[in-house]
């Protein structure tokens, strides 16, 4: 199994930037696609982007596209979440997810897809 710990969110003004971090620790040697997500109260999960163990291959939700960039340091079994240009839309506890592979370039889409989440972290943008 593998744990996940989120760090990185804060308060900030809507335009501004935060950048989240993920330190996975546990059972890290094998492969595994990460992802990052958000939900707000009374809504569903959803996802924000999603990496595969390569990192060659993401996919970022068209809310965010052009803002947000994930990426990862397998060396540091770290996953990252860039936010530029923040919106008072994007309020939410941010959580981080991951799902054992056995291909480097798999890359999960749905929360069901995921087997390990975090505890999240609240990102907050004021208008």
């Amino acid at each position: 199994q593998v744990q996940l710990v989120e760090s990185g969110g804060g308060l900030v003004q809507a335009g501004g930037s935060l950048r989240l971090s993920c330190a996975a620790s546990g059972r890290t040697s094998s492969m595994y696609a990460m992802g990052w997500f958000r939900q707000t109260p009374g809504k569903e999960r959803e996802s924000v982007a999603t990496i595969s163990w390569s990192g060659g291959t993401t996919r970022t939700a068209d809310s965010v596209k052009g803002r947000f960039t994930i990426s990862r340091d397998n060396a540091k079994n770290t996953v990252y979440l860039q936010m530029n240009s923040l919106k008072p839309e994007d309020t939410a506890v941010y959580y981080c997810a991951s799902t054992p592979t056995f291909s480097s370039s798999y890359v999960a889409l749905s929360p069901t897809d995921f087997r390990s989440w975090g505890r999240g972290t609240q990102v907050t943008v004021s208008a």
